[in-house]
């Protein structure tokens, strides 16, 4: 999956240097043409003359290419990779990263950069640990950037074991499937519903729940990144997304019901992540209603099913993907869904997991369909999205 992938690869001041040889190895035998960023501290643990004769390109360390005024771009490197990997990557270099500390030739080729970002640390265990070193990381997390942590070829969480630079083989694994499968959704139409929806008691109030939209965001992010047109359907949220995305701005259920089902006899699949309100008012005041001591009653009837709508309405090649927040009884309400609903499977997420769901920037899924289930680690959203969307692209 990496024949004719450009790969710039940033090496920092670590022990574990001498482990680049083996990722450019493997990266060339898969058909990769490498470039490697090395820091001055870098140079001290593995020479540019090794480096060079492994990828048959200079190493690029300075700003400057001679004393004739011959730079190099940080810019051009930028725009030339499919992928930037920083392996090993040290705490100084994270920091640098996280906070835009732009020093070095590394820093500003991975501020420049518009492909992926991985990152392999590389520390001790009481660096890694540190909160200065979890913070980073969290803020290059949210940034959109992959952290690959020691765990046998998976994105690990928590800190048991960590620190040390994940094994060559793991890392260029990591990548194979992730740059191998940037188009896999080339061609294909993606309906994603955001966010929450708002039921209107008056003109000043309404029925809401926490939803922030960032899951749903997220998804359509990474089905735009993958090759697929994408429309998204949100309801009101604080969120930008790309100007590729055909975005459509709701408020209520039934606004939301009309256009997805507009939409959906052209999509190829239909991810509905918004967290939809069950109930609506029965009547909607014309005027705010005015405080009195008097008890207010208000009747409420359920809103329209979107899921079980579109469940009726699908074709034999059409994929329908839907979420599950449960309280309780997890995945059994969950298994109901997936048949009541006719969907192909079930993303299941609980508040029973802190630090997740609603308003947090991460998240931990089950994937619940017909086969079985497969269970996920506390990710960030921008992480979970392309677990879901691996899972969507194998039945597509």
């Amino acid at each position: 999956m990496l024949q004719g992938k450009k790969i710039v690869l940033g090496i920092t001041g670590s022990i574990a240097a001498y482990k680049s040889c083996i990722i450019i190895r493997e990266f060339i035998k898969r058909g990769a043409d490498v470039q490697v960023v090395i820091t001055p501290a870098g140079k001290e643990f593995i020479t540019p003359v090794t480096l060079s004769a492994l990828t048959s390109k200079p190493v690029i360390s300075d700003f400057f290419a001679q004393r004739d005024g011959t730079w190099h771009s940080h810019v051009d490197l930028g725009l030339w990779a499919d992928a930037m990997l920083i392996a090993p990557c040290t705490a100084a270099t994270l920091g640098k990263m996280a906070n835009a500390v732009a020093d070095n030739m590394l820093i500003t080729t991975y501020l420049s950069m518009k492909a992926p970002v991985f990152i392999a640390p590389a520390m001790d265990l009481d660096m890694f640990s540190h909160p200065a070193t979890q913070a980073n990381i969290r803020m290059l997390r949210s940034y959109g950037t992959t952290i690959i942590e020691p765990g046998t070829g998976f994105l690990a969480s928590g800190l048991e074991g960590k620190g040390r630079m994940e094994e060559p083989m793991a890392i260029v694994k990591i990548l194979d499937e992730r740059i191998g499968r940037a188009h896999d959704l080339e061609g294909k139409n993606i309906l994603i519903t955001a966010g929450p929806t708002y039921e209107k008691i008056d003109p000043v109030r309404f029925i809401g729940n926490y939803s922030s939209g960032k899951m749903g965001f997220a998804l359509a992010e990474e089905c735009r990144k993958r090759g697929a047109r994408v429309t998204l359907i949100t309801g009101p949220v604080n969120l930008e997304c790309s100007s590729e995305i055909n975005r459509i701005n709701v408020e209520s259920c039934q606004e939301m019901l009309s256009e997805v089902t507009k939409n959906y006899p052209i999509a190829d699949a239909a991810i509905l992540c918004a967290a939809v309100s069950d109930f609506t008012p029965e009547e909607v005041a014309a005027q705010k209603i005015k405080r009195t001591d008097v008890q207010l009653e208000l009747r409420l009837k359920p809103t329209s099913d979107i899921a079980s709508t579109l469940g009726r309405t699908k074709r034999t090649d059409q994929r329908l993907i839907i979420f599950a927040l449960e309280t309780e009884n997890e995945e059994a309400n969950a298994l109901r869904k997936l048949e009541k609903k006719n969907a192909d499977f079930v993303v299941l997420n609980s508040t029973q997991n802190p630090g997740t769901t609603f308003k947090s920037d991460d998240n931990q899924i089950t994937i619940i369909s017909k086969k079985g289930k497969k269970s996920y680690e506390k990710k960030s959203k921008n992480e979970v999205a392309s677990d879901i969307i691996d899972e969507l692209a194998l039945i597509l």
